[in-house]
């Protein structure tokens, strides 16, 4: 079954019919804005809201991390777990079509409303599994933006993220790109006192995931050691600052940080932090010593298949 909001193409074929997860509420609230307003007024809104998830789901902000990425009009995407729609404008500006993998109802409707105007975007609804195994076409970008931690919610295996990273690649054109955003497990801000984005308990990450189960997320060797094994042996790894959610700068191997430029480290608006250093000096010393890529609040990673694979 399909339905039309807008340009924008539900297909429900594997949807079950109901919504397995819901952040309650504001998912109302996000899609009455998003009916109400136009895009350019959600900067707005965001201001006359002062609420953290308002914010975090129509922030313009959160579009850089894949808004200089050279997608070409000629390009297909992949956006697996495309939620409420905050990268999804971005990627149809950019490609020729847009194919979103989403199990939420709620959250396909945000996205769709918000992203009406584009007839290059098609939303299919279900679980990951039931909609992947019925997926034929290769693309030129697949992208995990916020998703891949939740690799054991999508594949219940003795080893999910490499056997999830395994489905995927199935689905990468010869030269097309994975794209992963994801918090680093040790990155600074934890050190330095914020919680565990997930779970919202201090030093969970840091510790190993040792009281916790469902969502990990990774260190730079430990994403770099899960693509390799899942035969994605050509990676490159960014670092967006202050994190891959609202980025305002995404340094490279090429172009790391110098002294002195990250100072923006109290952006923590969805809960209350411990402050136990200045980050911005421990950073420094990171800097000074080459370590930074280790610390880095967050990676995005573009990852290619290996030789052999290809």
């Amino acid at each position: 079954m399909y339905n039309k909001i807008g340009n924008v193409t539900l297909n429900y074929d594997h949807y079950s019919g109901k919504d397995l997860y819901s952040d309650g509420e504001i998912e109302d609230v996000l899609l009455k804005l998003v009916q109400d307003h136009e895009e350019e007024e959600l900067n707005e809104v965001i201001y006359q809201s002062k609420d953290w998830a308002v914010l975090y789901h129509l922030s313009h902000i959160r579009q850089n991390i894949v808004s200089w990425l050279p997608i070409q009009k000629t390009d297909k995407v992949l956006e697996i777990g495309s939620g409420c729609g905050a990268i999804t404008g971005a990627l149809a500006q950019k490609a020729l079509e847009v194919k979103c993998i989403e199990l939420s109802q709620k959250r396909s409707l945000i996205n769709a409303n918000r992203n009406k105007k584009f007839d290059n975007i098609e939303i299919l609804l279900g679980n990951f599994q039931d909609v992947e195994a019925g997926l034929t076409q290769k693309f030129d970008y697949i992208t995990l933006i916020g998703v891949f931690e939740y690799g054991e919610a999508y594949i219940q295996t003795e080893n999910p993220y490499v056997d999830f990273l395994k489905k995927i690649k199935k689905h990468l054109n010869k030269n097309g790109k994975l794209v992963i955003a994801i918090e680093n497990r040790l990155g600074l801000k934890y050190w330095a006192g914020c919680k565990e984005d997930h779970f919202g308990t201090f030093f969970e990450g840091l510790e190993g995931y040792t009281t916790s189960c469902g969502v990990k997320t990774f260190s730079k060797v430990e994403l770099e050691s899960i693509l390799k094994e899942a035969g994605l042996g050509r990676q490159e790894f960014y670092y967006p600052y202050p994190d891959y959610k609202l980025p305002m700068t995404i340094y490279s191997d090429n172009f790391l940080p110098k002294e002195g430029e990250l100072n923006n480290n109290m952006n923590n608006f969805d809960r209350e932090r411990m402050v136990l250093f200045d980050e911005t000096k421990v950073f420094n010393s990171l800097i000074r010593d080459g370590l930074f890529p280790l610390f880095s609040n967050s990676y995005l990673v573009l990852a290619e298949l290996g030789k052999e694979e290809e």
